[in-house]
């Protein structure tokens, strides 16, 4: 599968290198460009990093592909990261990794494929997914019954519901959730966790956000879905169904990896617990004492970390300052 690297930078040779963004399932690497003051994009540009935003196969940008996170791991991370490492000249990068971009980032990382990457900032869930008790029910009992009928969930059925499954579950979203009138948004929080919302806190987003996230969420795979739910009932990481080179189980061996690691993630979050990242930075604390960082954001929640309106001060200095520890 072709998938394709935006490169934006404020001159020729950043002074800071490369950074690779890589974003979360059923979005774009556009994510990370929120119409706010000072996007994350715009933020490091100006702190003198070379920019890269990775668009994986689960990217919108491209149709709609029956992708699970094996596949992310074994070609499309380690592909993006040598091709940044072949324009740019550098030997070594960081990274900036969200959500199932970074599970499935993670999974280079341990697996040894990503040797080239140094320093990693993930959010929101890395290698021990946690989640709400209602996503536990919901994996468990209505995930079936939406494979009986559909290979995808897609939140513009909050738009436009084309045919009578899609009618149901928008039925049923608009009969659950009245937290606002934005029918994307109350998609997104049914199909990605338990909260009303579940990936953002609305007082985080200016009104001009809530309104650019209808066009920012589209096709997820239910083969997807399958894969997480097993990670979820395993408690960490494992492969859905074997692929050479990636491990079986990514905590039953010793990480391949060199990488120092920040963990970010929203006291709120309400897609992916922050008990998550507590759990993948003890995982990594117990090997190297003191080398890792654990950022639990007060007040935000899943998305609203890099799209906030007031994210540009209450959380890019800390993932700037985390970048630039050795």
């Amino acid at each position: 599968m072709s998938c394709n690297l935006i490169n934006v930078k404020a001159e020729e040779h950043p002074p800071k290198g490369p950074v690779l963004l890589v974003h979360g399932a059923g979005v774009r690497a556009n994510i990370f460009r929120a119409p706010v003051e000072t996007d994350i994009v715009d933020y490091l540009v100006h702190e003198g990093y070379d920019v890269w935003l990775e668009n994986w196969r689960a990217s919108i940008e491209f149709p709609p592909n029956e992708w699970n996170l094996d596949l992310a791991a074994k070609y499309d991370h380690p592909e993006a990261v040598s091709k940044v490492v072949e324009k740019t000249g550098y030997e070594e990068i960081k990274a900036i990794i969200h959500c199932q971009g970074s599970t499935s980032f993670m999974m280079s990382a341990v697996a040894g494929l990503v040797p080239q990457v140094t320093t990693i900032i993930s959010n929101a869930v890395s290698l021990h997914p946690v989640v709400p008790d209602w996503s536990v029910y919901k994996s468990r009992f209505a995930l079936p019954v939406v494979a009986l009928f559909t290979d995808y969930l897609n939140p513009q059925w909050g738009k436009e519901a084309p045919w009578f499954f899609p009618r149901i579950i928008h039925s049923l979203v608009e009969f659950t959730h009245n937290e606002c009138d934005n029918g994307v948004c109350k998609e997104v929080s049914f199909t990605y966790g338990s909260g009303f919302p579940a990936l953002w806190r609305h007082e985080n987003l200016n009104e001009a956000t809530h309104e650019w996230l209808r066009e920012e969420f589209a096709e997820v795979p239910v083969l997807f879905f399958n894969h997480i739910k097993k990670c979820i009932e395993k408690g960490n990481l494992v492969s859905l169904k074997g692929e050479n080179e990636l491990p079986g189980d990514y905590i039953a061996t010793e990480p391949q990896t060199k990488a120092r690691f920040a963990f970010f993630t929203g006291e709120e979050n309400l897609c992916f617990l922050p008990e998550s990242q507590l759990r993948t930075y003890n995982y990594f604390n117990r090997r190297e004492p003191g080398r890792h960082a654990l950022h639990c954001i007060p007040g935000y929640s899943h998305l609203d970390i890099f799209m906030g309106k007031n994210a540009a001060s209450d959380v890019f200095p800390l993932i700037a300052e985390e970048l630039e520890t050795t």
